[in-house]
């Protein structure tokens, strides 16, 4: 049984969703999708249409990749990568395509051709177990180093599942998260890789035609079908937060369209509104421009500091499949033990610092012997004293004290040190720590502490 649809698509229709109803019969034992459109290419940047899947019961997968040629098949037991396996209910379903970019200059014709090949009735398949993410990899209190933003093939990466953990124990890191582009298919297997030596952690990419979130522990697919104006994405966001998992606006201030179409951050109406954290340092810093982009998230995030907004800043590596590690940030998080819950505290809170290598300690201390840490608040009143120590800064690094977004202290590192600084405390201040490598870019930063 075989259904075709197509259509000529203009520039009018980006950013848009366009459904194909179908009717899967009873006894279907293999459905087969196809979609192919032309050109890939106008001039040098792409055109870009994936496909949303439902059956009759709902979400059942999405493949947010490049490429003019998207084909999916499912049966009881298997699934293309970012689909999900299991029995294909009897009913309507629908092959939605999502249009991140068509661009001027050229219609873009396409098909799309649904198969169904029935079989005779065999035993439903048994739903695959819920991901559970509550391995506790290390009971102890401590400081523990990871990523929270990776990709596989299950959206648009290189690599495997198995191959983004071992690259992550390779490295020697405490914690990794998949957290791969609309959709959570991945997320049973990235769960049962949790050991002893590294925790896994699960969240998705919440990736729309304005912007990208990182939600962090979210276990289920997140309808991102939202408005422009962002109060769809803030209902998310407060919604993501009530369940106790993290929403993360995504590199704010990457390129955008055309070239990277939905990456750069543009809701006006959640700038921040309810995120209470973002992504400063996405993959590597590769630049001291102001308008670049972790630098320009970095300003950003100074800018809605000032504002009275209290958001903790993070660092994700995008990883999409091996890649030079120079210049990449990962999250150092201080939580009551390595477990997935433990670290989503510790970021909430804002008890992290973000580092490419060198590691950083910071505290407050006011006339009354009261301390905070990196992420805490400290009362007003009489002078307070900073201190932090660090090592394994970069030759010739520069430290920099920051108050208020402003650079008031600057001075060489050497590769392992301290530094203590005291001011007269005023209400509304805030302290951030910057080590700079000798050609300016970011080799470590914490999350503020906060006077008030």
């Amino acid at each position: 049984m075989q259904n075709q649809f197509s259509d000529t698509l203009t520039a009018a229709q980006v950013k848009h969703h366009i459904p194909h109803r179908f009717v899967v019969p009873e006894n279907c034992q293999r459905l087969h999708i196809r979609l192919h459109f032309e050109p890939l290419l106008v001039g040098k940047i792409r055109n870009m249409l994936t496909l949303t899947l439902f059956d009759a019961e709902g979400f059942r997968g999405a493949g947010h990749r490049q490429g003019d040629v998207h084909e999916v098949t499912l049966t009881p037991s298997t699934a293309t990568p970012g689909y999900y396996p299991g029995p294909l209910p009897a009913g309507e379903w629908m092959a939605q395509i999502d249009t991140h970019m068509i661009m001027p200059g050229a219609d873009v014709p396409y098909k799309l051709t649904v198969t169904a090949e029935l079989g005779e009735a065999v035993a439903a398949t048994k739903p695959a177990q819920p991901a559970r993410f509550d391995f506790v990899a290390n009971p102890n209190p401590g400081w523990y180093r990871g990523d929270i933003h990776a990709h596989t093939l299950h959206s648009d990466a290189s690599w495997g599942v198995a191959e983004l953990v071992d690259a992550a124990r390779a490295i020697g890191l405490d914690f990794v998260t998949l957290t791969d582009h609309n959709t959570t298919s991945p997320l049973p297997e990235m769960a049962s890789y949790s050991a002893p030596d590294l925790l896994t952690m699960g969240g998705m990419e919440l990736t729309t035609f304005w912007g990208h979130a990182v939600c962090l522990g979210a276990m289920e697919w997140i309808d991102w079908r939202v408005d422009p104006a962002g109060e769809g994405m803030a209902r998310i966001a407060e919604a993501q937060t009530a369940t106790g998992a993290l929403f993360i606006i995504a590199h704010p201030n990457d390129q955008g369209d055309p070239k990277c179409t939905g990456c750069r951050w543009v809701y006006p109406q959640m700038r921040p509104g309810p995120a209470r954290l973002v992504e400063i340092w996405n993959g590597r810093w590769e630049s001291t421009d102001p308008d670049s982009k972790n630098e320009g998230s970095l300003n950003l995030w100074y800018s809605w500091l000032n504002d009275g907004h209290r958001l903790a800043a993070t660092a994700g590596t995008d990883a999409h499949g091996p890649a030079p590690l120079d210049g990449v940030g990962f999250n150092t998080v201080f939580a009551h033990e390595l477990s997935q819950r433990a670290i989503l505290e510790g970021l909430a809170a804002g008890r992290n610092y973000l580092s490419a290598g060198p590691s950083l300690s910071f505290s407050a201390q006011n006339e009354d012997n009261e301390i905070a840490l990196i992420g805490e608040h400290l009362p007003t009143g009489g002078e307070i004293t900073l201190q932090c120590a660090w090592t394994d800064a970069p030759d010739g690094a520069s430290l920099r004290l920051v108050r208020n977004g402003a650079v008031i202290d600057e001075h060489i590192a050497k590769s392992n040190g301290s530094a203590e600084w005291t001011f007269p405390s005023e209400q509304g201040q805030w302290y951030v720590l910057e080590l700079r490598r000798r050609d300016g870019w970011m080799a470590a930063v914490t999350n503020p502490i906060f006077v008030e």
